[in-house]
This record gives C-alpha cells, sequence and structure tokens, in this order.
C-alpha cells in the first residue's frame, strides 16, 4: 500500500477520512500531536523537553519530531503503509522527512490534498461535536455523522463538546491562514509528481470513493 501525507484545510474531513483508510486497509495512522502527548505521559526525555517548551508557548523542534516519526514508522503496524496526520506543517519538515526516508529506505508514497469551499468548511466546522474522552468528530446537521443519542458520544456514552475556536470569525482566520502556510507544502509536493487533489464532498462516503481510486491507483 502506498504510504500517505494528508494535506487538508480545518474541517475537511481528514481525520475521519484517515478512520476510515485505517479501518479498509490496515493502515497505521500517525498524528503528531498524539506522539507528542504519549511522549509527555511517559515522561520521557522528549517528552519533558516537548512539555517545557509547549508550555512556555514555543513549537517543539523539528528535529525532536522527526525522531518521533522516525521512532513511529519503523513500528510493525506501519510496514505495509501508514498515515500521516499533521505533518509535515513546513518545507523543512517535507525537506527533513525526504532525507529520514532515504535514510530507511522507504518510499514516500503519495500527498493527498483534500480541496473543500470555505463556505462548506466554516458550515462544518461551526456545527461540530467532539468526545472529550476518545476524541470522535461528530456534527449536528449531517445525517451521516450525528451522534445516536443528541449530545452523546456513541462509545463512551459522555456528553459531546464543542471547540471554543470553532466560532465563525475564528474559524475564517484559521483556513485562511493554513491555505497560506501550507502552498509551499502544496507546491513542493506537485513538482515531485506525488500530489493528487480530491474534493470534500457532503457525503464522506463520496470522498471516501475518491482516496480509495488515490491509494489503488
Amino acid at each position: 500500500m502506498k504510504n500517505i501525507i494528508f494535506l487538508a484545510p480545518p474541517a475537511a474531513g481528514k481525520g475521519t477520512l484517515s478512520e476510515m483508510l485505517v479501518e479498509k486497509y490496515g493502515y497505521g495512522h500517525i498524528s503528531t500531536g498524539d506522539l507528542l502527548r504519549e511522549e509527555i505521559k511517559n515522561k520521557t526525555d522528549v517528552g519533558k523537553q516537548a512539555e517545557s517548551l509547549m508550555k512556555e508557548g514555543k513549537f517543539v523542534s523539528d528535529d525532536v519530531i522527526i525522531e518521533l516519526i522516525s521512532n513511529r514508522i519503523t513500528k510493525s503496524d506501519c510496514e505495509n503503509g501508514y498515515i500521516l496526520d499533521g505533518f509535515p506543517r513546513t518545507l523543512n519538515q517535507a525537506l527533513k522527512y525526504d532525507e529520514l526516508l532515504d535514510n530507511l529506505g522507504k518510499e514516500l508514497g503519495v500527498v493527498i490534498y483534500i480541496n473543500i469551499d470555505k463556505e462548506m468548511a466554516m458550515k462544518r466546522a461551526c456545527s461540530r461535536i467532539t468526545c472529550p474522552k476518545c476524541g470522535r468528530i461528530y456534527n449536528k446537521y449531517s445525517n451521516e455523522m450525528k451522534p445516536k443519542v443528541d449530545g452523546m458520544c456513541d462509545d463512551c456514552n459522555v456528553s459531546l463538546t464543542q471547540r471554543a475556536d470553532d466560532s465563525e470569525e475564528t474559524f475564517i482566520k484559521r483556513f485562511d491562514e493554513y491555505v497560506n502556510k501550507t502552498m509551499p507544502l502544496y507546491d513542493y509536493y506537485k513538482n515531485k509528481g506525488v500530489l493528487k487533489v480530491i474534493e470534500a464532498h457532503e457525503s464522506k462516503y463520496d470522498t471516501f470513493d475518491e482516496a480509495v481510486k488515490v491509494v489503488e491507483d
């Protein structure tokens, strides 16, 4: 299977699509945020360093992130393919990741950009609710993504919450900032010939079908 890097604006459905691909193909799913939280939880040297930086409002260095990625993609569940979620975020990270792949003898795979209309993304974000326990995402106005019981997680049976930054004004800033920052990555991977663009549809299954075509091409 092809390794996947997702580039996607906020509310494009990257998390949901990743879950569906993991379920279908058995991909390893790698979130840099999850990796950092795990290191902090386990009080490793990297975790202590990351926690200290984050408390000061500073970014964790690219070298630390690359080290975490290197450790993760060599685990058994990534042998047949993995999805990178939230990485790379910058052109420098992309270059360092290329070096890492060369050293490990691994293929880059495919970079999938999920294209979504800003209005659709805002509508999704402002009606998005999340389980504070398992992190599962629901949507109040989507028949496909509504919880079975209004306001409650299907799996954990706890009350769902809404992100404080999912207001229209805040979302528009986040969306525009993401698109502007991501364009160098978009162009970089396009020039490498590995970028594929799929559309974010109203139905997650239609988006999933497009992703499957890319993966199986």
